[in-house]
C-alpha cells in the first residue's frame, strides 16, 4: 500500500469518526439524557434489526429506564429522535400544540406504496351495527359448529377474532368475506393480511429509514393486498353500475354518489376500501385477542360482564346498537385490558415548525424541524406514578368515580387530539359486539397452550403474544 494512499484512508477514516462523534453528541450537546446502548451508523436500532425487541418495547424500556426526566433521546441511525415521558409534553405534542406536529412520524414513500401513502394515518394535511348484527350470527354459527364435535373448542383468540373483524370489514365493503368459512376462497381473504404487520427488516427500514427507502424501494403493504384491492374494488364497481339491486354498504355509497353527477376516482375508491380494512381488522382483533385473555384469566370478571350483557339484552330485547351503548363495565373491560395490553404500543409525530418543549423536571429543548418525537403509549399506561398497582387487572379503574382521577395523556389506546384514530368507532362496536355474542353464549377458560404472563413478540409491529393466546371455549 502506497503511503499516499495509506495517508487518504486514515484521513476519511478520521473525517467518518468526527462526523459520527458529531451526530452522536448531539442530545448531549442539547443538555437531553440519551438512551444507552448507542453503536455506530445504527444508532439504538440494533435491537430490533436483531429481532431482540419490537420498536414499543424498545421505548417502553427507555421510558422506565429514565424514569426522572420529562425527555430522553435515542438516534435512529445517525438521526436524533426524542421520546417525552412528560404527560403535558403529550399534550403539548398531540394536542395544545398539533399544528406543529401534525405530521406522522411514520412515513411511506408514495410511490413505493401507492395505497398505504394516502391513509389517513400516513398522510398529512346505523349502517356499521347492521353489519356487524349480521357477522355476529355467522361467528355464533361457526362456534356452534365447532362445539357440535367436542365439548370444548381450543383456539387461538388472535386467529379466531381477526375471522370475525375480516368478515366485519369485507360486509361493510360490500362483499362476502366467507371468513367463518373453511375453503380456500376463505382463507384468501381470512389471510390477507398474513405478514402485513411483521417487524422485518424491510418494514424497519421502509418506516424508520424513508431517506433510505427512496432508494431500496421496500412496501410495506404486501403487492398480493395492493393487488387483490384494486381487483375488488375494480370489478364489484362494474358490476354495481349495471346492478339496480338496492344495498346498503361503501361500494354502493360511492355508486349513489356516481349518479348524482360526482366523478368516482377508482384509485380513490381503493384507498378508502384499503383503509377500512387496515383500520378495521388488525388494531380490533388484536384488542379482543387481549380482552378475551383477561376475562379467561379472570373468571370472575367474566362472569360479572356476563350478567350485564345478558340483562342488557334482554332489556332492549336484543343485541342492538342501544344495548351494546348501555353496557358501562365492558366499557370499563374494555379500558382496562387496553391499558395493559395496547394495540400500538408507540406513537411517532414530526416537528414541522420550531418550538420550545419545556418539561416539569425543568429540561428544555428548542426542537426543530425534522425532529422526531415519539410517545411510549404502554410506558405511560403502566407508569405506577399515574396507576396504583399498574400491573393488576382492574377494570373499576374505570368506573364513573375513579376514571375522573386519571391524569390526562396517561392513557392514550387511541391517541389524542386532532390526529385521534379514525377508525376507534369502528373498533369499538365491533369489539363490543363480539364480546357480547361470545359472552351470551359461551364461557373462556385459559388453555395451558398459552405462555402466562404473556410477553410481546419482537416479530411484529403490533402487540402479538409469543406463542399465540389459547382458550378453550365452551358452551354455557
Amino acid at each position: 500500500m502506497s503511503p499516499g494512499f495509506f495517508a487518504f484512508i486514515v484521513g476519511a477514516f478520521s473525517l467518518l469518526c468526527f462526523y459520527l462523534y458529531l451526530k452522536y453528541n448531539y442530545w448531549k450537546r442539547n443538555g437531553i439524557p440519551t438512551v444507552r446502548g448507542c453503536v455506530p451508523v445504527l444508532g439504538h436500532m440494533l435491537p430490533m434489526i436483531t429481532k431482540r425487541m419490537n420498536f414499543s418495547e424498545f421505548i417502553r424500556l427507555a421510558y422506565e429506564e429514565h424514569k426522572d426526566h420529562s425527555m430522553v433521546g435515542m438516534y435512529k441511525g445517525t438521526r436524533p429522535v426524542l421520546i417525552v415521558r412528560d404527560p403535558n409534553l403529550v399534550k403539548t405534542v398531540l394536542q395544545s400544540n398539533f399544528s406543529k406536529f401534525y405530521k406522522n412520524g411514520r412515513e411511506v414513500v408514495s410511490e413505493v406504496d401507492p395505497l398505504l401513502s394516502k391513509h389517513p394515518l400516513f398522510s398529512y394535511g346505523d349502517t356499521w351495527s347492521i353489519v356487524v348484527s349480521g357477522v355476529c350470527e355467522k361467528f355464533e354459527h361457526f362456534l356452534n359448529r365447532r362445539l357440535k364435535t367436542s365439548n370444548k373448542y381450543e383456539v387461538d383468540m388472535k386467529t379466531l377474532f381477526s375471522r370475525f373483524t375480516c368478515e366485519v370489514v369485507a360486509n361493510t365493503l360490500g362483499i362476502e368475506g366467507f371468513c367463518f368459512e373453511d375453503d380456500a376462497e376463505a382463507k384468501s381473504l381470512h389471510e390477507l393480511a398474513g405478514n402485513t404487520f411483521a417487524e422485518s427488516l424491510g418494514t424497519i427500514i421502509a418506516f424508520h429509514y424513508p431517506g433510505i427507502n427512496r432508494l431500496l424501494k421496500l412496501s410495506f403493504l404486501p403487492k398480493s393486498m395492493d393487488g387483490f384491492f384494486r381487483k375488488v374494488v375494480r370489478e364489484n364497481l362494474k358490476i354495481r353500475r349495471n346492478d339496480s339491486s338496492p344495498r346498503n354498504d361503501f361500494l354502493q355509497w360511492m355508486i349513489d354518489l356516481e349518479n348524482t353527477g360526482n366523478v368516482i376516482d377508482e384509485e380513490n375508491v381503493t384507498v378508502h376500501a384499503a383503509s377500512l380494512y387496515l383500520d378495521g381488522t388488525e388494531t380490533a382483533s388484536i384488542t379482543l385477542n387481549f380482552i378475551g385473555h383477561d376475562l379467561a384469566a379472570n373468571p370472575e370478571i367474566q362472569e360479572k360482564l356476563r350478567k350485564e350483557v345478558k340483562s342488557t339484552i334482554e332489556e332492549h330485547g336484543g343485541l342492538t346498537f342501544e344495548a351494546l351503548k348501555d353496557m358501562t363495565y365492558m366499557n370499563q373491560v374494555i379500558n382496562e385490558s387496553q391499558r395493559l395490553h395496547a394495540a400500538v404500543g408507540s406513537l411517532q409525530k414530526m416537528c414541522t415548525e420550531e418550538f420550545e418543549l419545556q418539561g416539569s423536571d425543568g429540561l428544555t429543548y428548542r426542537i426543530k424541524p425534522g425532529i422526531e418525537v415519539d410517545i411510549s403509549i404502554i410506558g405511560l399506561h403502566t407508569d405506577p406514578m399515574y396507576w396504583v398497582n399498574p400491573n393488576v387487572f382492574d377494570p373499576e379503574r374505570f368506573n364513573d368515580e375513579r376514571k375522573q382521577t386519571i391524569e390526562k395523556m396517561t392513557f392514550l389506546p387511541f391517541s389524542e387530539g386532532p390526529r385521534i384514530c379514525v377508525g376507534m368507532r369502528m373498533t369499538m362496536l365491533q369489539v363490543k359486539a363480539c364480546l357480547a355474542t361470545l359472552l351470551s353464549n359461551y364461557k373462556l377458560e385459559l388453555s395451558p397452550s398459552t405462555q402466562v404472563p404473556l410477553k410481546i413478540s419482537s416479530h411484529y409491529f403490533l402487540s402479538e403474544p409469543i406463542g399465540g393466546n389459547w382458550v378453550y371455549i365452551s358452551e354455557l
